[in-house]
């Protein structure tokens, strides 16, 4: 009777030839490695680069290269932009925060309207007109009046009379008013303290006399010679002049006289920062959030 043996013992036998063939065939000639190293080469392949030696850098031996030490007593550090290390003049940060504190605070209704000023393009054919009528310097005035001194010791009549100019000084700008004499007032936006000339624009109102407020009284102190300048005044004007300072005038009342009672109930300020409004709205988000919540 045959045993499970006679049947196991010719199948190991054949696995093993067979394992034996393949081996052999893999270290036939005919194997992938051998293959490739018989195959052709593609055509069209990369040529392989000349690797390229560096140059090497030539350094002189009777220099010693010494490293910078940055430390207290030793070598300056290498410039860099120190603005924000910059302690600004006192001057400066008063007047920054001023205009902060104006932008966040509540500004009563008669100093808001001093931010109200007129239109670039207004203003510069006002500023033309009054470049007109500059008072004279020292040298012209003491020259008109030798003139005129020399023309009454020979007996002659002297056509050299008084310029019409602006008139400047507050006390005297506000008798011209006073007197109904003045026909324009211009009135400097940045008057420090601005109570000098804060009850100006109802005085006007009251006399029925145009006025306007414009931006620098440093810009009315150039037409009078002067570094700043409050206010001015034109008293009257040239004949070739008369049309266009009527133009300028309409315009003027309809900006300032006939909105005076608007600008005096319109309160300023109450602006706040980048960070309070960024709050305020997140919160306005929440609350929206929740109103929708509970709507649903």
């Amino acid at each position: 009777m045959a045993t499970p043996h006679h049947y196991i013992y010719p199948f190991v036998e054949l696995l093993a030839s067979a394992s034996i063939v393949v081996v052999g065939f893999l270290l036939s000639p005919f194997s992938e490695e051998h293959c490739r190293s018989t195959m052709a080469p593609k055509k069209g392949g990369k040529v392989t680069s000349v690797l390229v030696k560096k140059k090497e850098k030539v350094v002189n031996p009777l220099f010693e290269k010494r490293s910078k030490q940055f430390g207290i007593g030793g070598a300056l550090p290498p410039k860099k932009d120190l603005t924000r290390f910059v302690k600004w003049p006192k001057v400066v940060r008063i007047q920054r925060k001023r205009r902060i504190l104006k932008q966040r605070l509540k500004v009563p209704p008669t100093l808001n309207q001093f931010t109200k000023t007129l239109d670039k393009n207004l203003a510069t054919s006002l500023f033309k007109l009054l470049l007109k009528y500059r008072p004279e310097d020292k040298a012209a005035k003491k020259e008109r009046l030798l003139k005129r001194a020399q023309a009454e010791a020979e007996g002659k009549s002297s056509d050299l009379k008084k310029p019409i100019v602006v008139k400047y000084g507050l006390n005297h700008v506000t008798y011209l008013v006073e007197q109904s004499k003045a026909q324009l007032v211009v009135i400097a936006h940045d008057v420090d303290p601005i109570e000098l000339v804060v009850w100006l624009p109802a005085l006007c109102r009251k006399m029925e006399i145009p006025y306007c407020i414009v931006k620098g009284k440093s810009r009315l102190g150039t037409i009078v010679h002067k570094k700043n300048a409050a206010v001015l005044c034109l008293t009257t004007v040239k004949n070739e002049d008369k049309l266009e300072f009527s133009k300028i005038l309409e315009a003027i009342k309809a900006n300032f006289n006939d909105k005076y009672d608007e600008y005096r109930k319109k309160w300023g300020g109450g602006i706040m920062g980048s960070k309070s409004q960024a709050k305020t709205k997140a919160k306005e988000r929440v609350l929206a959030k929740e109103a929708a919540q509970r709507m649903t």
